[in-house]
This record gives structure tokens, C-alpha cells and sequence, in this order.
């Protein structure tokens, strides 16, 4: 379970509260999303299509400074929402196309660098992201901020044991290639099946030895020297972009 957050914007932890004009919007937007209630400046409010049975409370920008972590972009707006419902990788797998990228995070715990990922997934048509489901930040505000909406549009499954998901993915045909720095072959040369699940691990201790077991190949990203390596979310967009080109 996540802790509870008793400081300044925390809110209850099984009611996020996200803030700021896109990550409101698209949740406003999805269907399978249960929005309790909505903060919003008269600005805000004129142009954000609230639906008429929710509750729209008028607030001025301090009073909703004082909803959110410090220095929180909030763009006038705050909603109260329900988590959405927990996906399965079965339905994930079952529903994937012939061709098809997914994304699998070896605890990755960052909201900022999980929520960027679900915005490059969602910018190059990933079918989704799967990660364990105690090592990965909760829904959240500063999550749905980075994602810009691509929290409400990118399928996240959540796992138990993420060796067994891994066993799954290939069983429905995917190619599991293992992002790490050290691998002697670039990913360029390590695509190439139709249906490919992109494995990375968190910055730092990268992909944990059982991770790696269960992928079919490891593969670089061709950087130069100078970096001894990139941002997660920004390694996840490069090898995205690589996967869709191939």
C-alpha cells in the first residue's frame, strides 16, 4: 500500500488529487475515469468543460497552491479523482496487434520519470507499460502531471512477480530486449521481430540479474563517451522512437 502523504497537497492516498490544465482535462475526458470533485479559478472554469453533476468548488490561486506539493503548477485547476481500475497483462497481451511495442520498467519508482514515460508511450503508440506493482509509484498529481494526459490514455498493468510477467510477454510473442549500458550490441541490431517489449531499469542499479534472465537479448543505446548514460524516461523515448523506425 502507499504511504500516507500528510503533508502539504497530499490528499488521500486513494483519492489522488492532479492538478494542472492537460492532466485534468484527459481525465475528465476518460470514460473510465471517476472524478469526485474539482477546484478551479473563475478563469479555469470558463474554459474547462466540467460535466454539470460535479462539483465545482470556486477558489482563488492561493487557497489552490495550499491543495498541491510547493511551487506545483496547478494552471487554476484541481480535481479529486478515483484510481483507475486495475488492468491485467492477460487483456494487455490479448488485445495487442501484430505489430506492437510495450514497455516493461524493472523498478522504476520516479512519478516524474514513470509519468514522462507514459507520455512517450503514448506519443509513439506503445500498447502499454507494465511494471511491479510494489516497486512503482501510485497514481498521483505530479505522475499525471509529467504524463500530460498519457496517464488516462496508456494502458499500466501492475504486477506481482515481474520475472513470471516477463515469461507471459514471451509467450505471447514478444521480444524482450533489455536495456544496459554495458551490452555489446546496439538496439538497432537487436530489433526485428514484429511484437517487441522494451525492458529498463531504474537509474543507477539498472536492470536487476533476474530481470535480465528473462530477457532475449541485451542492447545499448549508441550514445557517446562523453555520457556514461541517459535519463530513464529519456531512454525510453529514444529506444521508442528506434522500435517504431525499424
Amino acid at each position: 500500500m502507499a504511504r500516507k502523504n500528510k503533508g502539504r497537497g497530499g490528499g488521500n492516498p486513494n483519492r489522488p488529487r492532479f492538478w494542472g490544465k492537460h492532466a485534468v482535462a484527459a481525465a475528465l475526458d476518460n470514460p473510465d475515469r471517476k472524478v469526485l470533485k474539482a477546484w478551479a479559478s473563475r478563469e479555469a472554469a470558463g474554459f474547462m468543460q466540467f460535466p454539470a453533476e460535479l462539483p465545482v468548488v470556486m477558489a482563488e490561486a492561493p487557497d489552490l497552491g495550499r491543495m498541491v506539493p510547493a511551487d506545483a503548477p496547478h494552471q487554476g485547476v484541481v480535481i479529486e479523482v478515483e484510481p483507475l481500475e486495475e488492468r491485467w497483462l492477460a487483456d494487455l497481451l490479448a488485445d495487442a496487434p501484430d505489430r506492437a511495442v510495450l514497455l516493461v520498467l524493472d523498478q522504476v519508482t520516479d512519478p516524474h520519470n514513470v509519468g514522462a514515460i507514459l507520455r512517450s508511450a503514448a506519443a509513439f503508440g506503445a500498447v502499454g507499460i507494465v511494471t511491479q506493482d510494489r516497486h512503482s509509484p501510485p497514481e498521483s498529481g505530479a505522475l499525471a502531471k509529467a504524463a500530460s494526459g498519457a496517464l488516462e490514455r496508456v494502458p499500466w498493468v501492475r504486477v506481482v512477480n515481474l520475472a513470471r510477467a516477463l515469461e507471459e510477454i514471451a509467450e505471447a510473442g514478444f521480444w524482450r530486449i533489455g536495456l544496459a549500458g554495458e551490452a555489446e550490441t546496439d538496439l538497432k541490431e537487436a530489433l526485428g521481430p514484429a511484437r517487441v517489449a522494451l525492458v529498463l531499469g531504474a537509474e543507477g542499479p539498472g536492470l536487476r540479474p533476474n530481470t535480465r534472465e528473462h530477457c532475449d537479448a541485451l542492447a545499448k543505446l549508441p550514445i557517446r563517451d562523453m555520457m556514461e548514460s541517459l535519463n530513464v524516461s529519456n531512454a525510453a523515448a529514444v529506444a521508442l522512437y528506434a522500435a517504431n523506425v525499424a
